[in-house]
């Protein structure tokens, strides 16, 4: 019985040691990003948002899913107006041309800010290891400025993207909820 106990308390610490490297959980790391859409309203910086729910999307303008969540985006912004905050974020090869369509075609009100990969990949920590860049991807960023949570778009997070479960999260934060 002891070594049935031995056994399972090192998988434990086995599974503990490997979530350490989870994208949530974590101070967000810092950024001031200009809104690519209207470079006239200047940048957006992470601490303005400061004691907010902060809704990042790190997406691409040619990504199916990414214009699906857009429509999801824009009830979060309809429904909690202030408390919530909402930015979506893109990378090279968009442009302020390619973000311009897609804010047409997806009627799209929220700011979309340009990164040249520097923000993206503190958020993903992204490594030569671990390269890739899948989007869309969400983080969802507490009032103290912490990673509560983290999605990309899977099968598994179809709902966050898709249904109401992104709902069910932020009124569970707004009524003071635990991390799950």
């Amino acid at each position: 019985m002891r070594k049935f106990v031995l056994i399972a308390a090192c998988v434990m610490l086995s599974a503990v040691l490997q979530g350490a490297g989870e994208l949530s959980g974590r101070r967000a790391p810092g950024f001031a990003l200009p809104n690519i859409a209207d470079p006239k309203l200047g940048y957006h910086d992470l601490a303005d948002y400061r004691g907010r729910i902060v809704l990042i999307e790190i997406m691409q303008t040619n990504c199916p899913h990414c214009r699906d969540f857009s429509r999801v985006l824009e009830e979060v912004k309809a429904k909690y107006g202030n408390r919530v905050a909402v930015l979506s974020v893109v990378n090279p090869p968009d442009t302020q041309r390619t973000v311009a369509a897609y804010m047409a075609a997806t009627k799209t009100t929220m700011p979309i800010l340009f990164d040249c990969g520097q923000m993206a990949v503190s958020y993903l920590k992204v490594t030569p290891q671990n390269p890739a860049i899948n989007v869309p991807h969400l983080f969802v960023i507490d009032g103290e400025g912490t990673i509560r949570d983290d999605y990309g778009y899977s099968p598994a997070n179809q709902a966050i993207f898709e249904g109401k479960a992104l709902f069910t999260l932020i009124d569970g934060m707004l009524a003071g909820g635990k991390r799950k």
